[in-house]
């Protein structure tokens, strides 16, 4: 490794990647067949493994990651080699690997040293299990000796002044090293030639069909030249060695020549093009200047995936790749998107007090700028979308490890994995979900013997499913258990002094599930109860602007659906007028409006009263009262009434006028100002003035209060 290069810099993709390779390796690991494990899920595994190794090992600097991952890898060969036979404790054993190693990861990333002690015990057993595979007597030839996997791994190799390509001996000094690989497809042999020319310089290649010779004067180690290709082939593919030029080869040449790649995939491909940059070409070999420093200037965020030399993109067939940047940075194009958006809203209300045939050109760009601007939020917004796999790709440990203490049977069954939201959401509906699955795999779920008394299979039933509906996604958790227990949950809202009675329908009993501090579990778990917390799952859901519903059948199941908008960075709403103020109504809210006829309102005290529409009565909530306009209509028959609805509850909101619909940008009222009761966000309207946007759950609160 050349001195001097700072490797500091390609640290955070590293670490991204070596995240992405954990996440993959725990669920091959969930979805393997003790009894006929899937080839190709084994080398999976194996290789997610072996690239955190030989990316750590290249840094030099991230020395229990290096080791344990070292350890671990070896297992996974024997395995896959058919040399072991797998079992459900080896499972458990590396899935808690893979957690040890997120620990360390995750530590490395801040700048920290991971915790010794679940190092040393994780490599124990490690080394325990290899010994009792290949006998008590010594450790498995492959398998380092165990001072030696703690202090250092053969993989681990810190930087050195003036590194040697490889250990040669005196007949091989000076030879160039041949990379040669076998079993490739044509992606594979494009893309790691372009990286080979990317660590030195290529002085000779040779081509057949599934083969790749590349010699290569370079500064890079022979160990370098394997972690690296270990990135996109099996470590049985590749054997690196110094080796001399074919007679027949003509050095100034034989190199042809090796378009710069794309990008590389992979930090330790990013450290190798580093070294490529500062080793100086030899003379008369055929080199590619152009390529290495390229490379070393790609930012360390950036990952293009896919990747193929620059000649095969200008090929009819085009290769879709991808790029990663800061959450930051997107947010900061959403901001200035938003603010684009206002200053079009207020050349627009500007523009509507101009003559449309004397500024006709005006108005034109005017609406053909409008039209862009929404395509280009749209836009916008898309980047920070994320697919719900995101999410349920972390339930299959969860339901295995929760079903196991719990002594169920419990299949998963997930829909809507590719289903898109923001991902400021889809981070913080983990919680709530883990939640809920939890309630149900400890008190939804019955055990496999009261099952079979009840009719059912042994093995219980876990759906989480996602979908699209209209500007909003539907996120449902359902299992096929015993259902609510209709009984136990009037006892307890009964005992609770909550105002139920024997006739109160069942889905306005559900509801008391989510009041603080209830709960009818008979006995506290580890696990979950169904109903404990589920008062901080319901707030939770409403402080990301959905609502959570709640349908259960005795001895079927329960259901739980979620509601949530796709982002809370643009809003579909309703404007409407109360005194001199303009307010903002989500329009998700919203089911109708109309003017109150005399008979329809009943006045049920002083100061309440109902508006009875289609044989139901919707408690009335005035805009100005809640809060305080003064000069807004009071006559109920003279005011206009937006039928909202949230959750279970209707209601009828009093409001002097109706503005119109449209898209707003919403702007956080709390962290530019502070909380307001009753206001959920606000936005800058076309006139430059600031409208609140109204909580629609604070008002339903305020109207169940009212008629509890």
């Amino acid at each position: 490794m050349s001195a001097g290069v700072d490797l500091s810099q390609f640290f955070e993709t590293f670490f991204d990647e070596a995240d992405e390779l954990l996440a993959d390796m725990e669920q091959q690991l969930l979805g393997l067949d003790l009894d006929n494990p899937e080839p190709d899920q084994l080398n999976a595994i194996f290789r997610a493994a072996h690239s955190i190794k030989g990316g750590a090992g290249t840094f030099g600097c991230f020395g229990q990651l290096a080791d344990t991952t070292h350890l671990l890898e070896n297992l996974l060969d024997s395995i896959r080699r058919g040399e072991m036979a797998l079992r459900k404790d080896m499972i458990d054993l590396f899935l808690e690997t893979k957690d040890v190693l997120t620990a360390q990861v995750a530590a490395y990333r801040n700048s920290a040293e991971p915790d010794a002690g679940a190092y040393e015990r994780i490599c124990a057993q490690l080394r325990q299990l290899a010994l009792e595979q290949k006998g008590a007597a010594a450790a498995p030839p492959s398998m380092p000796a165990p001072p030696a996997a703690v202090q250092a791994p053969p993989v681990q190799k810190a930087p050195e002044p003036a590194p040697q390509p490889a250990a040669v001996s005196a007949d091989t000094a000076g030879l160039p090293l041949c990379v040669r690989l076998s079993k490739l497809s044509e992606k594979d042999a494009e893309a790691l030639a372009a990286e080979m020319a990317l660590l030195g310089d290529v002085v000779h290649q040779e081509k057949a069909q599934g083969t790749l010779a590349i010699w290569l004067n370079t500064t890079a180690s022979v160990a370098d030249l394997e972690a690296v290709c270990c990135f996109i082939v099996n470590s049985d593919q590749v054997q690196v060695r110094p080796e001399a030029l074919p007679a027949a080869a003509a050095l100034p040449a034989a190199a042809p020549p090796v378009a710069a790649p794309l990008a590389t995939s992979a930090a330790a491909t990013q450290v190798a093009a580093t070294q490529g940059a500062g080793a100086p070409p030899a003379a008369g070999k055929a080199a590619v200047p152009p390529a290495s420093p390229a490379a070393a200037a790609v930012p360390a965020p950036v990952k293009t995936e896919n990747k193929a030399p620059a000649k095969a993109a200008a090929s009819s067939s085009s290769n879709s790749s991808t790029i990663r940047v800061g959450v930051e940075k997107v947010d900061q194009i959403i901001n200035l998107v938003g603010e684009l958006v206002i200053t079009q809203a207020m050349l627009v209300q500007t523009a509507s007090t101009l003559d449309p045939v004397l500024h006709d050109r005006l108005l034109n760009g005017i609406e053909q700028l409008e039209r862009n601007a929404r395509d280009l939020q749209e836009a916008v917004m898309s980047i920070r979308m994320m697919p719900m796999d995101y999410v349920f790709s972390r339930f299959p440990r969860v339901v295995r490890e929760s079903a196991a203490k719990m002594n169920k049977q419990i299949k998963l069954t997930t829909y809507g994995q590719a289903t898109e939201l923001d991902k400021s959401l889809i981070e913080r509906i983990i919680d709530p979900l883990t939640h809920l699955v939890r309630n149900s795999i400890d008190h939804g779920i019955e055990a496999p013997e009261v099952r079979i008394a009840a009719g059912k299979g042994a093995e219980g039933n876990l759906t989480l499913s996602a979908q699209h509906h209209g500007g909003q996604i539907v996120i449902e958790v359902s299992d096929d258990g015993a259902g609510l227990s209709r009984e136990r949950i009037l006892k307890k809202a009964m005992s609770q002094g909550l105002p139920v009675t024997e006739s109160t329908p069942d889905e306005e009993l559900w509801q008391y599930i989510f009041a603080p501090g209830f709960s009818t579990a008979e006995k506290v778990t580890d696990i979950s109860g169904r109903g404990v917390g589920m008062d901080v799952v319901r707030r939770n859901i409403q402080g990301m602007g959905g609502h959570i519903q709640l349908s259960s059948r005795a001895g079927q199941g329960t259901t739980t659906r979620i509601i949530l908008p796709l982002t809370l960075a643009i809003l579909d709403g309703m404007s409407v007028r109360v005194g001199e103020e303009t307010f903002i109504l989500p329009l998700s809210h919203v089911t109708e409006s109309m003017q109150p006829e005399p008979e329809q309102v009943r006045h049920i005290s002083e100061t309440e009263s109902v508006l009875h529409v289609r044989g139901e009565y919707l408690p009335i909530v005035a805009l100005h009262n809640v809060f305080d306009v003064q000069g807004a209509e009071t006559e109920i028959t003279k005011s206009i009434a937006v039928i909202l609805q949230a959750e279970d509850v209707r209601f009828a909101l009093m409001v002097d006028h109706l503005i119109g619909q449209h898209q707003v940008v919403v702007k956080n009222l709390e962290s530019n100002y502070r909380k307001i009761p009753g206001v959920s966000a606000a936005t800058i309207l076309g006139d430059g003035s600031v409208a609140l946007i109204v909580d629609v759950f604070a008002l339903r609160r305020v109207t169940r209060d009212k008629t509890v």
